[in-house]
């Protein structure tokens, strides 16, 4: 199902930085864990109560889940399961949270397929909180606590 809301010339973030060259707010630094199909790196932009969150990326280009193969589902559920893993650790959080938006309709603002994994504290509001743009020196702090504590 091919439903496309890229523009002609998408010059796609999240491909720049699987190809190890970053992005406007995401460096290669940033990036936890590189798999053989998929990566996981630390989300730039964060929540008032639920800093630390990654995103887990195909490392093909795929718009949406529309075009996403079912060959992605084990691949991306392993290094999600892990991400969640490495954020109870690392942060002690009492909980995570996934989601996966797609088209505008459905909150997606970046057209190449992630999902994303938040670390959660009881009565943290994710939901309801306004987003902003994490602090340079407090998004490499994380991305290591997250590293440090990866499963292997």
């Amino acid at each position: 199902m091919q439903i496309s809301h890229a523009p002609p010339d998408y010059n796609c973030p999240f491909c720049r930085i699987v190809a190890g060259e970053g992005s406007e707010r995401t460096l290669p630094e940033h990036v936890v864990r590189r798999y053989e199909r998929v990566t996981v790196f630390m989300n730039p932009r964060w929540w008032e109560n639920n800093r630390g969150n990654v995103l887990v990326v195909p490392n093909e280009h795929y718009e949406n889940l529309y075009e996403l193969p079912t060959d992605y589902g084990t691949p991306i559920l392993e290094a999600q399961r892990d991400a969640a893993i490495a954020m109870k650790l690392a942060f002690e959080c009492d909980g995570v949270s996934t989601r996966q938006h797609n088209e505008p309709a459905g909150n997606q603002e970046v057209w190449h397929y992630h999902l994303h994994v938040f670390p959660r504290g009881k009565d943290d509001h994710l939901y309801g909180a306004k987003s902003f743009w994490a602090p340079a020196d407090e998004l490499m702090e994380l991305t290591e606590r997250l590293r440090d504590c990866w499963p292997d």
